[in-house]
């Protein structure tokens, strides 16, 4: 759903446009295109780290195919192994583990199958929990960045448009045209920033959140089935979790 609303605000946009009795033309404009995104690429590439750029442009696709992380399916999943454990042993949820696709999932349960001591189970998977969203909020951060950075390099494009339109200043027509050019990397710069940069970052911050929520329940699944929890007292536990899902 992510780029239906980039496609709202476009369509908004060149309404407007358009209802004004403007040509969509005008909003047209190579160089400053080039101006306002090569520079803010420039910028951002400048101030971040080469894995946290790589990171952010791996998180990306998230927009348009968001990540999986079912908290209800999670919890049906660990009610599960909580009345495997009970009727088998912890032992016999090494084949889950051996299975299990999500890192956090699968390393909490390989420390349930080794009899890992639940306190030191709690303090590694909570350390993984804030690696985990701290590595994530410096890709939210790369495109924050990138917002940054954009309205003003769209006001250093306006600026060299205008340097460019004072050549033509014996033909009003040339220069009205020029200023008006000058004024499409403004506008590049603030929309860029505030349709698509912010949007980005608050997006992902949203998904890192939601990831934080799956690995937090699933955290306390594993610690109630360390402690002998049956699957009953289990939902108890997650319920709160579920709420609005």
């Amino acid at each position: 759903m992510g780029w239906l609303g980039l496609l709202l605000a476009l369509v908004a946009i060149a309404l407007a446009q358009w209802w004004h009795g403007g040509s969509l033309q005008t909003l047209l404009d190579g160089p400053a295109f080039l101006i306002v995104v090569g520079g803010t690429l420039g910028a951002v590439i400048l101030q971040t780290p080469r894995q946290y750029l790589l990171q952010a442009c791996a998180q990306l696709g998230w927009v348009f195919n968001p990540p999986a992380w079912d908290l209800a399916r999670q919890g049906e999943r660990l009610q599960r192994w909580a009345q495997l454990a009970r009727q088998q042993g912890l032992l016999a949820l090494e084949e889950s583990a051996d299975e299990e696709t999500d890192p956090f999932t699968r390393q909490g349960l390989a420390m349930l199958v080794d009899g890992v001591p639940v306190e030191q189970i709690r303090q590694l998977l909570e350390s993984d929990i804030d690696l985990s969203q701290e590595r994530n909020e410096h890709a939210a951060r790369v495109f924050e960045a990138m917002g940054g950075y954009s309205p003003t390099i769209g006001i250093i494009g306006a600026v060299l448009g205008l340097i460019q339109a004072m050549f033509h200043l014996e033909d009003p027509a040339a220069l009205g045209a020029g200023i008006a050019v000058a004024f499409v990397a403004t506008i590049y710069g603030v929309g860029f920033a505030n349709l698509i940069y912010l949007p980005l970052g608050n997006r992902l911050r949203a998904f890192h959140y939601h990831y934080g929520l799956y690995q937090e329940m699933t955290l306390e699944g594993l610690l109630a089935i360390a402690h002998g929890d049956n699957s009953l007292q289990l939902e108890r536990r997650l319920k709160s979790y579920l709420k609005g899902e």
